[in-house]
């Protein structure tokens, strides 16, 4: 009887913590189609001036660049496969932004980066719709390679800036990329503890989902 309940809570849990990551990705893929022109721009395409307007701009430009907000929620559903392990994650992802941040503004060029950018959330996707999960030392080289193309992305948006507000910029797009991918570990790791499977349904549908996301930015970048 006890044993009934408790296996019938769980499954209540699931499928609460499921509606939630359904209900955060139609509302991304909604918020995609009804506001792509502001996507890399989260001052107004201004280069912020001060400290405050640093931190804003490193705070927005994850959130508002939905192919980067996509990549960072779904690095962070991948993480939660790993166990406590997979934490690794989304840490190498977001210090590789941070490279690839500085890389832009020392001006060196890196070839194709919204086509690739894009690719990458289409991958990750892919990756969190198999039923069975990746092995971890690719997915940390998968999630370094692609954090440094989005963080060369990020650049665009602080090229220019004095001290203060570049360094605003990198604390704050570093901390809400934590803070995400964190979160969406979280969720990830509630939705794998009731079943006894690598994966489930609820994640991979999430990950066909982005897969969804994917294809658009990959289709824009390919084609724009």
């Amino acid at each position: 009887m006890l044993s009934s309940f408790l296996s019938e809570s769980l499954s209540k849990k699931n499928n609460l913590v499921g509606l939630v990551l359904i209900i955060i990705f139609v509302g991304v893929t909604l918020f995609l189609v009804v506001q792509p022109a502001y996507a890399h721009h989260p001052m107004g395409g201004a280069t912020p001036a001060n400290f405050s307007q640093g931190f804003l701009s490193g705070l927005a430009h994850p959130v508002i660049g939905l192919d980067h907000f996509v990549f960072v929620v779904a690095i962070g559903l991948l993480a939660s496969f790993q166990n406590r392990l997979g934490i690794v994650i989304p840490i190498t992802f977001v210090l590789a932004t941070l490279i690839g941040t500085v890389i832009h503004l020392m001006s060196l060029d890196l070839p194709v980066p919204e086509l690739i950018i894009a690719f990458s959330v289409l991958t990750a996707g892919l990756l969190l719709a198999r039923k069975n999960k990746t092995n971890l030392a690719l997915l940390i080289s998968f999630g370094a390679i692609a954090g440094v193309f989005h963080g060369y992305a990020y650049g665009e948006a602080i090229v220019g800036a004095e001290t203060t507000p570049l360094n605003a910029y990198l604390f704050g797009f570093i901390l809400i990329q934590l803070l995400i991918s964190a979160i969406a570990f979280y969720l990830g790791g509630l939705t794998l503890k009731p079943v006894k499977e690598p994966s489930s349904l609820t994640l991979r549908f999430a990950g066909f989902l982005i897969c969804g996301v994917g294809i658009a930015f990959f289709s824009t970048a390919l084609l724009g």
